[in-house]
């Protein structure tokens, strides 16, 4: 399977840039099952935790290699995987409805790609139809599905708008993320009271007045 892949930086470190909106990956990332997968991952974490100096042969230690590679595959990067991706159900818009649709505190559960660290936040998007809906939790399991892998904010942000735009037809997309990094909040500077805001505007909502109401809607004042 080809990969569409057009990021060629060999490291940003801390800086919390991306080159693309499309997740890096290999063209060989799907040539493994999952289940190879895990067990190759199972034995990279049992050689890390026995490099710490762990005893893995703790009761409470010994399953810990197989639980976190079956987390790293099956859930929090399960969205690396293009089979998990959501089928955006839409329907046309018979009621005529041409205001604004918001779908606000969405919860947001991802991993930092640079330390591996939790992202927890809220995501707010929106959409004006230009014949086209989508069902509801179609937006909140599109947020879900792009969360799931190694991320950067800007990148998860824009992820969104571009699935959304081409769900619905349309340029007129919006989405705002408000999240905490741990790998800022428990590590480094371990600034426990900062978050992050991104956005992304598409169509109308590049306009000031839409993008106002629409800023409006979430109860956020920050300026964009």
């Amino acid at each position: 399977m080809k990969i569409e892949n057009d990021f060629d930086i060999d490291a940003i470190g801390d800086d919390h840039i991306s080159s693309s909106s499309v997740t890096p990956l290999r063209d060989d990332a799907f040539t493994l099952s999952n289940s190879e997968k895990i067990e190759s991952i199972k034995a990279d974490v049992k050689h890390i935790m026995e490099t710490l100096g762990l005893d893995l042969t703790d009761d409470s230690l010994k399953g810990t290699p197989k639980r976190v590679a079956k987390m790293f595959v099956n859930e929090i990067f399960g969205g690396l995987h293009p089979d998990k991706k959501p089928k955006a159900s839409t329907f046309e818009n018979k009621y005529k409805y041409n205001e604004m649709l918001v779908e606000k505190n969405i919860t947001v559960y991802s991993t930092c790609e640079h330390h591996l660290l939790p992202i927890v936040g809220k995501a707010h998007v929106a959409y004006i139809s230009n014949g086209t809906v989508i069902g509801l939790s179609k937006m909140n399991r599109i947020v879900d599905y792009y969360a799931k892998r190694p991320q950067v904010q800007e990148r998860l942000t824009m992820q969104i708008v571009r699935e959304l735009q081409k769900a619905l037809g349309t340029e007129d997309v919006a989405c705002v993320i408000d999240a905490k990094h741990l790998c800022v909040n428990s590590r480094g500077i371990k600034d426990v009271a900062s978050s992050t805001v991104t956005s992304e505007f598409g169509g109308k909502f590049k306009t000031k007045e839409t993008r106002r109401e629409f800023l409006d809607y979430i109860k956020l004042d920050t300026e964009f």
